[in-house]
């Protein structure tokens, strides 16, 4: 069978069907988003079958968007030195090999290289790659409408994510998240020639190194010393850390303007950030991604250790969300024409905070997975429509020699947020569990023989290993343990949904600055 023949019946020549570049970049934002979302519903079969714990999940799920965040600036000015089409060609071959190295992964460390490391670094050089290509490619409606089928199938990859990983884990292997994520980039290597390619516009000996290592090691210090939040030993590290990593950022933001005051390239046009519209759309994307990205992997968290439910019913819990994330960040856009976008982003925010407000009632130690069902639609129903507006509302500001330089910031502040989200609201509620249990077993009186610094390591080391195996307690002291472990979960969880509910007013607050749009 030739399948080349079939899928150009799908993706057509420009002047035969002009919506197919789009779908190109789209494939490869999808496996993209899928990853983030589909692997969080195997979080208990990743710590059993790669004997690993919770911590160290949590740290390659951040870690995966912190790379993509760290080399963002940095891939996005590769496609003025290689051309925006090697570029993404080059990343998508980097991402290929770290499928690959995921796919076969025996323990956690290789899946950190391969998942977090090179499919990070690969997706730094595609997504702005991608950003790019379509906002070169389309002009007027079409490109409106072409950044609303961008945004709404990278909706989609973190919609089908849940479910699509929930039935790979549960009845065949979560490996296959990985593996089929290959016949993707090969469908986009096969049709690569639909892809136009731009002239570059700087030599190497532009590219900013400074700026690059400035940048990288900025944001890696900065999401590391919130990680380290997780366990109380490693405090004394955790302002050294972020102080270390804001005062780069600092020194960075020094740096780009010293290089543009001298004629110099700069890694990125910071004074991008001073026109309000980009600067708060910037803002928006990464507080959006803040309780996208906590929502995604606490919840399934709770499902496995408090409601003892498999990978399968737990994307299946977040599929109800998850179409809504979708549908409403496609008809979002249309939505745009008749209400001011920047009145579509407040009530997005409004909408997804009264969502998780309701959803911080429902945790429960009795709760039932249909009972955050209600919840997750509602926040569902704001992150769609957040999804809609911001890459258009944030890209119209910047001119066109300005595209290159304003997609790598857009990706490298979401992504950003993606990666502190993961990293904040996993800390939260892996502390509020760490001291709720061992506050309850205190209180409870079953404590056996067992020191307060057993309790801590041997109770929190289940948890951390969400509650397989069996705790290193005395056997009749199981239950009591069990009971306390769940009861702090669940009031961490409501805790953590608490917060998230404050970040989403911060957005809803940060949107009256944003001016209406201009009518001619």
């Amino acid at each position: 069978m030739d399948y080349t023949k079939i899928f150009t019946v799908v993706i057509m020549e420009e002047n035969q069907y002009k919506w197919g570049v789009v779908i190109i970049a789209c494939m490869a934002i999808f496996i993209i988003v899928l990853d983030s979302s589909a692997m969080n519903v195997a979080i208990t079969t990743l710590v059993v079958e790669l004997n690993t714990t919770l911590s160290a999940i949590q740290g390659i799920i951040a870690i995966y968007a912190l790379v993509i965040a760290s080399f963002m600036l940095l891939g996005s000015k590769l496609q003025d030195i290689l051309g925006r089409k090697k570029a993404f060609l080059i990343g998508l071959g980097i991402y290929a090999c770290g499928t690959l190295t995921a796919t076969l992964s025996v323990n956690a460390t290789m899946l950190l290289i391969g998942w977090s490391i090179l499919e990070g670094i690969g997706a730094a050089m595609i997504l702005p790659a991608t950003t790019t290509i379509v906002g070169s490619h389309y002009s007027g409606k079409d490109k409106v409408t072409a950044f609303g089928i961008w945004g709404g199938i990278a909706a989609m990859g973190a919609a089908v994510g849940p479910i699509i990983g929930g039935i790979f884990t549960s009845f065949l292997t979560w490996r296959l998240v990985f593996g089929s994520e290959l016949i993707f980039v090969i469908i986009i290597f096969l049709f690569r020639n639909r892809i136009s390619e731009s002239v570059p516009t700087l030599k190497w000996k532009d590219l900013d190194l400074v700026g690059a290592v400035l940048s990288i090691v900025a944001l890696i210090l900065i999401v590391l010393g919130i990680l380290f939040l997780t366990r109380p030993e490693n405090w004394g590290s955790v302002a050294v850390l972020i102080g270390s990593g804001l005062v780069l950022f600092a020194i960075f933001l020094l740096w780009q303007r010293r290089r543009i005051k001298n004629g110099q390239e700069p890694l990125s046009d910071i004074y991008l950030l001073k026109d309000r519209i980009f600067g708060l759309g910037i803002l928006n994307n990464f507080i959006t991604q803040l309780p996208l990205a906590g929502f995604l992997f606490i919840i399934p968290v709770f499902l496995q250790q408090v409601t003892k439910v498999d990978a399968f019913t737990t994307g299946l819990t977040l599929l109800p969300a998850s179409i809504t994330i979708l549908i409403c960040s496609l008809g979002g856009a249309k939505l745009s024409s008749r209400l001011d976008p920047k009145y579509v982003l407040m009530l997005g925010f409004f909408v997804a905070a009264l969502g998780t407000f309701l959803l911080g009632g429902v945790f429960t130690v009795s709760a039932r997975p249909t009972d955050i069902v209600p919840g997750t639609v509602i926040f569902g129903i704001g992150i769609g429509l957040l999804l809609s507006q911001l890459t258009n509302i944030t890209m119209s500001a910047a001119g066109d020699d300005q595209e290159t330089d304003a997609a790598g910031l857009l990706n490298s502040f979401k992504n950003l947020g993606y990666s502190v989200g993961t990293a904040l609201i996993g800390v939260l509620l892996l502390v509020g569990i760490f001291y709720g249990v061992v506050a309850g077993v205190e209180a409870s009186g079953q404590t056996g023989n067992m020191t307060k610094a057993e309790i801590e390591g041997g109770v929190f080391k289940y948890v951390e290993k969400m509650q397989t195996g069996t705790p290193e307690v005395p056997p009749d002291l199981v239950p009591y343990y069990s009971q306390i472990i769940d009861s702090s979960i669940s009031s961490a969880m409501k805790q953590a949904f608490n917060v998230l509910s404050l970040i989403l007013l911060l957005g809803f607050v940060s949107c009256i600055f944003i001016p209406r749009r201009r009518t001619t």
